[in-house]
């Protein structure tokens, strides 16, 4: 009894040996005339059968499979197919279909990486681009640029956890993106240009159009993948990561403005103003003609209480910008607070006539000075606040006929 089994179950194994070669004969006649669909099939028959399939016959399935496919330009599953064919036969110690396999490999490489381009510069799908740019690198480990590719499309395809991804593994790998490049000068123009290749350059230069030939490595990525890192870090709300990186990115980017004024964005949000200020104040150093960033000094000392240099810093700002309606705004506002402590003085002061009189007209004073900054940012933009408070000042001024002016307005924007 146990012969027959014996028997059977070699018969069970010959027949699925005989139906896995009929299969991949089938997807290779396929293949040879580019039915890609019907060669797929025959693959997906083959492979539900391949717990006893033997090693030359497995060898055989995966070059069939990369082949079949690559030529329905499903691209992911081709390129495990190479990949996993390479290192099969790596294992068993035959080479026989590698061989046959690196330049199609190769043909399937460049065939992605323009697909990757195209999506990219034509087509704006950044998140499609990604996918096939990091295929390409896996495809050719070796050309490091296409991972730095994928990590460009997935930011702007607003994928950052696969952008960050991209980057960190970049790091890691120590990737600089540096490449040589030639370079002459044109003789009819006297400007030095960036020609595509060494032997198109030294075929200018032969001809006489062009002379003073140079080799140049390009600009390293590595200062801006470490800004990147920071930069995704802040995007997600990874604050204390955030500022880790920052640090480390301002290090390689000691000039770079943005990422020092993303970084006092990070010391906003823990509510340490004190080194927000700090990193404005390099700010105004790195460009003195900002009036952005003077006007945040204003902000960052008024809320200290330091108003006479906050008030400075508005100043600044107007001097720079004297359209700069938000300046002229809290310059004004900032004066007027000063009289919250003559109202309190005054308050007390009822039944002194003579003191009470005096700190009205300090009152009148400082409405007076707020006025022109006040009727400034009014100007520049007209809100329910700026004319509310307008009215108030002129109240107080005792100018009749600017209050009565600017009461009609206000109840007509209410």
């Amino acid at each position: 009894m146990k012969k027959q089994l014996i028997a059977f179950s070699l018969a069970l194994m010959s027949m699925g040996v005989f139906a896995q070669k009929n299969e991949l004969k089938a997807a290779a006649k396929a293949i040879k005339k580019q039915n890609f669909a019907a060669a797929v099939a025959s693959i997906s028959a083959a492979e539900a059968l391949m717990g006893n399939m033997d090693e030359k016959l497995k060898a055989k399935f995966y070059f069939l499979k990369a082949q079949a496919f690559a030529g329905q330009k499903k691209y992911s599953t081709a390129a495990n197919a190479f990949s996993t064919l390479f290192a099969y036969e790596k294992e068993i110690r035959k080479q026989k279909y590698t061989s046959k396999a690196k330049p199609m490999q190769g043909q399937l490489t460049k065939e992605v990486s323009e697909k990757a381009l195209k999506l990219y510069n034509d087509e704006k799908d950044y998140k499609n681009a990604a996918e096939l740019f990091y295929l390409t690198y896996k495809l050719s480990p070796k050309d490091t640029a296409f991972m730095y590719n994928a990590a460009v499309s997935a930011t702007q395809a607003k994928e950052l956890d696969l952008a960050l991804t991209y980057y960190r593994n970049l790091k890691s790998l120590g990737y600089t993106g540096i490449v040589l490049e030639y370079f002459a000068t044109n003789k009819e123009t006297g400007e030095e240009e960036r020609i595509d290749t060494k032997a198109q350059r030294n075929l200018y230069v032969k001809s006489g159009q062009y002379t003073n030939p140079q080799d140049k490595g390009s600009k390293s990525k590595k200062a801006t993948i470490v800004k990147n890192i920071a930069l995704i870090l802040k995007d997600q709300g990874k604050i204390d990561e955030a500022v880790t990186a920052i640090k480390e990115a301002r290090i390689e980017n000691p000039a770079d403005l943005n990422l020092l004024l993303a970084e006092a964005e990070l010391y906003i949000k823990l509510e340490k103003m004190d080194l927000f200020g700090e990193l404005m104040e390099q700010a105004t150093k790195m460009d003195p003609t900002n009036p952005t960033l003077f006007f945040n000094l204003g902000v960052v000392n008024y809320n200290q209480d330091k108003v006479e240099e906050a008030q400075g810093y508005y100043k600044k700002a107007i001097e720079l910008d004297p359209t700069y309606r938000d300046a002229y705004l809290n310059l004004g506002l900032s004066i007027l607070n000063k009289r919250v402590a003559i109202v309190e003085e005054m308050n007390k002061s009822l039944n002194d006539f003579d003191k009470y009189d005096a700190l009205e007209q300090k009152q009148k004073d400082v409405c007076n000075e707020a006025l022109p900054y006040l009727i400034k940012a009014d100007a520049l933009k007209r809100t329910l606040d700026t004319v509310k408070t307008l009215l108030n000042i002129y109240d107080t001024i005792e100018n009749d006929e600017k209050s009565d002016e600017f009461r009609a307005l206000y109840k007509s924007m209410k």
